[in-house]
């Protein structure tokens, strides 16, 4: 069966009494994901519909979210069909597709959250030069990157691991992540190498990057006069608290995952529900409540609904 990987089947084993819950889990993970594709859309749409909110800052967090869409799509159907089935397998190459997909885009929120450090660095601290440096050619250029950069750096990993043979078959999760690697005969030097290396790129250096920028910002709205600090604090706060909660759940990935950390099947099963539910449906009620001219126009599409 390890012989010819593209019929190898791979058992997800992090899943608890699905066959007793298997109807719960269902109908709790589909409110989950249709809410989810309910949230992010609606402030997308919102962002495309009304003009002032035709600006970067809008634009990214519009991209943001619809990252979060591709994000769950990726992982939700398969899940559904997962608590419906007898046996939860997955073919080996659409498990490796999965994880792929799952690390690119999660690259990709490091990246648009870097942009968007960058956007409120030049609009605070430079504001005079804004409308300058953030045309909308480089709005599209920097757009376009977030999502370019990390696919390309992970096709690179996906050659190393094409011709990677497997000795186990069963993954500790209910979603294929990077505990497939776990599942290879002989650990590769070349893949862990560039694994680090995909970490430093994707995830350390935008961290490092936004965490200079909002010093930067810090520095400059507390030698500035009140008002200015509250309008700085009202834009860049749910940028930061975005970013926190996004880096608690790599680190999770990181530290729980690559590392094989032992821990009970219940407490795994409830961190992994918790990454593909809590993040994408944070994304937007922290935008939606935290930011002002979004918040405006959710209050006046809910107003609207009430008063059909």
């Amino acid at each position: 069966m390890g012989d010819d990987l593209n019929v190898t089947h791979i058992t997800l084993s992090g899943h608890v009494e699905v066959h007793k819950y298997r109807y719960l889990y269902f109908v709790i993970m589909l409110t989950a994901y249709f809410l989810i594709i309910c949230f992010n859309c609606t402030i997308v749409c919102l962002t495309v519909i009304h003009k002032n909110l035709h600006e970067p800052m809008y634009i990214f967090i519009g991209a943001l979210l619809i990252n979060s869409v591709l994000y769950s799509t990726n992982i939700y159907p398969k899940l559904l069909i997962d608590f419906l089935s007898e046996k939860q397998i997955i073919t080996h190459s659409l498990c490796f597709l999965q994880a792929s997909v799952y690390y690119t885009l999660a690259g990709s929120e490091f990246l648009l959250l870097a942009v968007m450090a960058y956007d409120r660095y030049v609009s605070i601290c430079k504001p005079l030069q804004y409308p300058t440096v953030m045309r909308k050619a480089v709005v599209n250029t920097l757009l376009v990157l977030s999502w370019l950069v990390p696919a390309c750096e992970f096709a690179v990993q996906d050659a190393f691991y094409a011709s990677v043979k497997l000795c186990s078959f069963t993954l500790k999760g209910i979603f294929c992540n990077s505990s497939i690697y776990s599942l290879q005969c002989v650990r590769s030097v070349a893949i862990s190498v560039y694994g680090v290396l995909l970490l430093l790129n994707i995830v350390l250096f935008p961290v490092l990057f936004i965490l200079f920028t909002y010093t930067r910002i810090l520095i400059v709205s507390y030698q500035s006069s009140k008002t200015f600090r509250r309008k700085a604090a009202q834009t860049c706060l749910p940028h930061l608290l975005v970013l926190i909660n996004f880096t608690c759940f790599i680190t999770y990935d990181v530290v729980v995952v690559r590392l094989e950390s032992d821990i009970p099947k219940n407490v795994g099963l409830i961190l992994a529900l918790q990454m593909i539910v809590y993040h994408p449906l944070f994304n937007p009620i922290i935008y939606g409540l935290k930011m002002k001219e979004i918040s405006k126009h959710l209050k006046r599409l809910l107003f609207q609904f009430k008063s059909h």
